[in-house]
């Protein structure tokens, strides 16, 4: 069985809905927790996937939490190498910074429901599965397109909600392994944030996954297994 590492940096943002696709492509999966377990670059430049999940930090925060210069370094690795990746949220953040992108706060932070639009890139491969369904949305920052890589998302708020380098490397800004299952969870860890943000409501962000969460969960299923197809000879 193929090996896969997710890097976690807090427990409820999980690999979700792309669990279920990940195991059927094959795929052994073990969780690590940056600060937690050691991040050695020979485990992780073997392993068959590296998926980076989200988390509440910035990529340029490393004087803050060191763990953020190792992710990029095994992250340039792994990408100059062409080894399978997927980074989610902060995870393409981290991947965006590591292929040479600016990352920053955005003007505004996007959190909620919504719908992607699809580049001619992303029309034509696996996001295809994504158009038109309302996916989750939470980030501050944003980052600037990485050199060589191909946009395939973008929202009004946020240019580049993903993005492709060759058929090994994707990034999502958003957040398609969301499904609504055990949002709660979201809702409690960053009660502090939602409370920040004018306007944001906890009982609107509760009623819109239960209301939309399932098909998201369904497109997201969709379309990483189908990018789980390209990776194959």
């Amino acid at each position: 069985m193929r090996t896969a590492l997710a890097i976690r940096h807090v427990h409820f943002e999980d690999l979700g809905s792309f669990a279920a696709p990940i195991a059927a492509a094959g795929y052994q999966v073990r969780y690590l927790d940056p600060g937690l377990d050691e991040l050695r670059p020979r485990d992780i430049a073997a392993a068959d996937l590296l998926v980076v999940l989200g988390g509440p930090v910035g990529v340029y925060e490393g004087h803050l939490y060191p763990f953020l210069d190792e992710e990029l370094g095994v992250l340039r690795c792994r990408l100059a190498a062409g080894a399978p990746t997927l980074g989610i949220c902060l995870g393409a953040q981290l991947m965006a910074h590591a292929l040479g992108a600016r990352v920053a706060p955005g003007s505004a932070k996007e959190i909620g429901w919504a719908p992607v639009e699809l580049t001619d890139a992303g029309r034509i491969g696996p996001l295809r599965h994504l158009e038109g369904v309302q996916m989750l949305h939470w980030h501050g920052d944003a980052f600037d397109l990485p050199p060589g890589t191909e946009c395939l998302a973008s929202t009004a708020p946020c240019a580049n909600q993903a993005f492709a380098l060759g058929r090994t490397a994707l990034g999502f800004q958003f957040h398609p392994e969301a499904n609504g299952q055990g949002f709660e969870r979201w809702l409690v860890g960053h009660a502090a944030e939602i409370a920040s943000v004018p306007g944001l409501s906890v009982t609107r962000l509760r009623v819109d996954a239960q209301r939309v969460g399932a098909a998201a969960g369904v497109a997201g299923r969709r379309c990483i297994a189908e990018w789980f197809d390209g990776l194959r000879p």
